[in-house]
Order: structure tokens, then C-alpha cells, then sequence
């Protein structure tokens, strides 16, 4: 996009002064770090084991005193990777214009030293106060057996990561302000899970908005990603860029992935495509609602039925068998605590009850294996080429044989989802024709959408329809969807992952014309971890 201790920066001279490590009052005038740096990293006696205390500190504080007084070569000498470390940290001053820094570090958890920095940036007469918190850890020395710091970009940043470098300058593109679809203003700090998508969006769009560029920190990372926009010393004029997005789903979707380390949640409007809300927890990173792929449990079976039912081989209120396990092929699949349904209950009810052996005993019939995955991409859109406005991954159903093909019918094997995948799953089901999803209306910079070679036919749409209502209103989702209003359905899903103990909890479910998925990694089954998180999503949007 664009080009304990203290330790300060006084003139562009940093000093170290007292703090929590037990750092004696120390300052550094030029690049002369005199007798200061002698630590154990020095001794030329090869030690092993872990670092000991004093080791720790002292370690510590010669890297920090020589990275504070401009001294990089010596600061990355006391690392255990100086070519890595050396242009990091002489960038530091000469590309990011660090003029001034107070660095305090805390009293040290173990091998950890954890410091908090507070710098001046100044360019061009432009000056900026920035603050953030990093830490570093110190450990031996493969072959010298000396106490190192163990170099990670983040040492200098958190955020930094392998090859990416921090820039101070007059950015390449100008600022945006997106808003979503009622004009409503989206920033990083009222909606976090936005951030890479907003770095994304400016990346791409900024240039054609209408807005002036102007002089910002950031990380440049270096496989290509937007970059990361840390600090701004003077602001352009921004230009305005209208998304699909709500406020008030997205507000939804931000609170409810909180309530887990880990999950994700998608909102699409089924008649057009649109995309409402895009969240994850963490945050910050990469974006996995949207980039993601793992194994999708059970809510796959939005598409298995609906193969099943175009190919005739059964209808919402046919019987089918639903017993504790079956086989296909040298392969044993079972239901969930090995439950078994009466051989005159309907097709709806093993939908809604997510029994996986009457999708597995039906496998025989279809005479293609690979017949889900030709569904899956005729009808559903998956692995079609995408272009949401922002990077997307658009799903994997790989063509398969076997046993293989069977765990497909039941979203596992190679299958690989992510929440706006299922998200438009839902939408799809719900219309019976694809839109493909997107962020940003395509006469922005004409991108061509992806495009479904047919629509489902009307009467398995109505199934699909009445069988995610059932599912919704009396099956496995009933109780995540009872606070959600509207004509609704849903499906769950449960997932297992190979040495993962606890499954992950997989949801979708529409409610008018909202559709939204989520995933929870290892929260279970389905309406107890993901449910809850989509019904908040499209309470919020209906």
C-alpha cells in the first residue's frame, strides 16, 4: 500500500532508566553502548538448560539498551538470529521514523520480559505520539550456550510478522471511510472483526473513492496482504465506500463470537447475495470466516438432501431407514450416541433429528459417487471463483470414491467449508437459485460474479424449506432458534477433527430473507455453541 526499564529517545538518542526488571538507571548518548551490553550472552562458557534469572535480566536488558540507543548490529548480535533481527531493528529508526521511545519493561514471567513502548514518530515535519505493548523471551543458545533473545518479529511489534517491515510515509492510497448499506460509518475500533477486511477494502478501492492520501505508520507485510495501518500522523481526505454490510448484524455478530476463543459467523441475503455481517474471534488476523476451510459436519446435509431429492431418490415424507450404524464400502458410519429412529419415520425427521446413517444408506442408489460434488457446484455455487470484493475462499468438494465419498454425504472427509460457504448453503436452499456473495457491488470495478449452471427445482426447494423449518421448530435447532421471529429454518452440524478431542459446533439457519452460518471450533454439537451465535446474528437482522 505504502512506501520495568526505560528506555528513551531523547533528540534521537534513546535512554534506559529504572523499572520493573530491576534495571539500575542507565543512559545512552549516540550509538555507544560502552560496558553496558557485557552479560552472560557474552561468557564464552557453553552453558545448557534454561536461562537463569539473572541471565534473564541481564540479557534483556543489553538487547533493549542497544536496540534503544540505535545500535541494531549489537542488539541483534544478542539475538538467536542476528541476520534476521539486524534490518528489523535498524528499520526501526530509518524506515518507521522513530524519534523518540520510552520502553518499560515489566517484571519478567518466567523467560518473558514484557515491556510496554511509547514512541514519537515524526516525518516531514508531521509528529505522532504512538503507543503498544510487546514482550520478548530469552533462551540458550543452541551451539554458543549463551542467554539470547529469541527472535521474533513481534519483539518489536506484535503485529509484525516473518518478513513483514514497518514504514512511516505518505501512503500510496488514500484513506476510505466505509459505510455500510443505511450509510452507517464501519471502523476498526467499533467493529473489530472488520479490520482486515477494511485494510482490504482500502487496498483495493482506495485510489477510486475520491480521497487524498496521507502520512501513516504501518506494516508492510511480504506474501502480498493488505497493509496494516498503525498509526496516522495526518490524515488525508478519505473517500467514501459504500458496503453491504449492517450495522446493526454486524454489532451482533461482533458480540456473539466473543463468547468463544475461537469462532466464526457469516450473514447473506438469499435474494441478492448480499453479504450483512462478516465476524471472528480472534479478531484480529486472519480472516478465517471468509478464508477458512475445514470439515462442515452435518450442515452439509443441505446439499446431500437436495441431491437426493432431485435425483428422485427420495422426497421430505418418504420413510427411511435410520438405524445406529452403516456401512458403505468397508466403512462404518453412526448417529450421535448411536440413536436410532423407527424404519416408518419420514425423511424430514431424519433431517431434523440429523440422523447420518439414512443419508449414508442412500449412497447405493445415486450410482456417482462424485454426484455431490457435481451438486454441490451446479447448484450451490461451491468452487466457482468468487469475488466477493475482498478475499474469499469459495469451498472444496472434491470428486471422491468409496468410503471417502460417503463421509462427504455427512460433511466430513475432504470437505472443506468455511461460515460465508454456509452461510450461502442457506441462501441457496432458501431461493433454490445461487447469488454468488459479495461486499461491494460489482460496478465498482467490474468484476463479473460466479454463476450457478441451474437453479434447484421448485418442489425441492419447498423441501429443503419445510425440512429446515422442522429442524428449526421441533428438531436438533429448536432451542437456539426459539428467540428468532420470521418464517425460519436451520440445520446443525457437529464435526470431528482428527486429535481434536470435542468436536466443532456447526450451524446455519434463515429466518426471512437472512441467511447466516456459524462455526465454534470444538464447541460441540451444533445447537449448543454455533446455534446460539447465528440466532443472535439474524435476530439482529430480520
Amino acid at each position: 500500500m505504502r512506501s520495568g526499564a526505560k528506555v528513551a529517545v531523547i533528540g534521537g538518542v534513546f535512554v534506559l532508566a529504572a523499572g520493573g526488571i530491576g534495571y539500575g538507571a542507565y543512559s545512552v548518548l549516540g550509538g555507544d553502548t560502552g560496558d553496558g551490553t557485557s552479560t552472560a550472552a557474552e561468557s564464552t562458557e557453553v552453558k545448557t538448560g534454561p536461562p537463569s534469572e539473572k541471565e534473564i535480566a541481564e540479557t534483556s536488558k543489553g538487547f533493549l539498551e542497544a536496540w534503544a540507543s540505535g545500535d541494531a548490529a549489537t542488539a541483534a548480535r544478542l539475538t538467536d538470529n542476528e541476520s534476521a533481527a539486524e534490518p528489523l531493528l535498524t528499520g526501526y529508526a530509518e524506515d518507521a521514523h522513530v524519534t523518540k521511545a520510552v520502553i518499560t519493561p515489566g517484571p519478567a514471567v518466567g523467560a518473558k520480559v514484557p515491556y510496554t513502548v511509547k514512541a514519537t514518530v515524526s516525518f516531514e515535519g508531521k509528529t505522532k505520539p504512538w503507543s503498544y505493548s510487546s514482550e520478548l523471551t530469552v533462551v540458550r543458545g543452541l551451539t554458543t550456550g549463551k542467554a539470547l533473545v529469541d527472535w521474533d518479529p513481534a519483539v518489536v511489534h506484535p503485529e509484525l510478522t516473518e518478513g513483514a517491515v514497518l514504514k512511516t510515509g505518505e501512503s500510496s492510497t488514500a484513506a476510505i471511510e466505509a459505510v455500510d448499506r443505511n450509510g452507517t460509518v464501519l471502523d476498526k475500533e467499533t467493529y473489530p472483526s472488520l479490520g482486515t477486511i477494511l485494510d482490504s477494502l482500502r487496498e483495493k478501492y482506495g485510489s477510486t473513492t475520491g480521497g487524498s492520501p496521507g502520512v501513516e505508520t504501518w506494516i508492510e507485510p511480504a506474501d502480498g496482504q493488505p497493509d496494516t495501518t498503525l498509526l496516522t500522523l495526518a490524515k488525508g481526505k478519505p473517500g467514501k465506500l459504500r458496503t453491504t454490510l449492517d450495522a446493526n448484524a454486524q454489532a451482533a455478530a461482533e458480540k456473539a463470537v466473543k463468547q468463544f476463543s475461537s469462532a466464526s459467523v457469516v450473514a447473506v441475503t438469499p435474494s441478492t447475495g448480499a453479504i450483512r455481517a462478516v465476524a471472528n474471534n480472534p479478531a484480529t488476523g486472519f480472516n478465517t470466516a471468509m478464508q477458512g476451510g475445514q470439515a462442515p459436519g452435518s450442515t452439509m446435509k443441505i446439499v446431500t438432501a437436495a441431491m437426493l431429492m432431485e435425483k428422485g431418490l427420495v422426497s421430505a415424507n418418504s420413510p427411511v431407514e435410520c438405524p445406529k450404524e452403516a456401512t458403505w464400502q468397508g466403512r462404518t458410519f453412526h448417529n450421535l450416541d448411536y440413536f436410532e429412529l423407527p424404519p416408518t419415520d419420514t425423511f424430514t425427521t431424519s433431517f431434523a433429528r440429523s440422523c447420518n446413517t439414512a443419508f449414508i444408506k442412500l449412497i447405493d442408489e445415486t450410482e456417482d459417487d462424485a454426484a455431490l460434488a457435481k451438486e454441490a457446484r451446479d447448484v450451490f455455487g461451491i468452487g466457482l471463483d468468487w469475488k466477493t470484493g475482498v478475499v474469499s475462499v469459495d469451498g472444496k468438494v472434491p470428486e471422491e470414491v468409496g468410503g471417502e465419498a460417503a463421509a462427504q454425504y455427512i460433511g466430513q472427509g475432504t470437505i472443506q467449508m468455511n461460515a460465508l460457504n454456509m452461510a450461502s448453503v442457506t441462501a441457496t436452499a432458501r431461493t433454490g437459485t445461487f447469488h454468488q456473495p459479495f461486499l461491494v457491488a460489482p460496478e465498482l470495478d467490474g468484476r463479473q460474479f460466479a454463476t450457478a449452471s441451474r437453479s434447484l427445482p421448485q418442489n425441492v426447494t419447498g423441501q429443503l424449506n419445510d425440512m429446515m423449518r422442522a429442524t428449526a421448530s421441533w428438531g436438533t435447532g429448536k432451542a437456539a432458534m426459539a428467540s428468532v421471529g420470521g418464517d425460519k429454518g436451520a440445520k446443525t452440524g457437529s464435526a470431528e477433527v482428527d486429535g481434536q478431542g470435542t468436536s466443532n459446533s456447526w450451524f446455519t439457519g434463515f429466518s426471512d430473507d437472512l441467511a447466516a452460518a456459524a462455526v465454534v471450533q470444538s464447541g460441540g454439537h451444533g445447537g449448543d455453541a454455533a446455534g446460539p451465535v447465528v440466532a443472535a446474528v439474524l435476530g439482529a437482522g430480520s
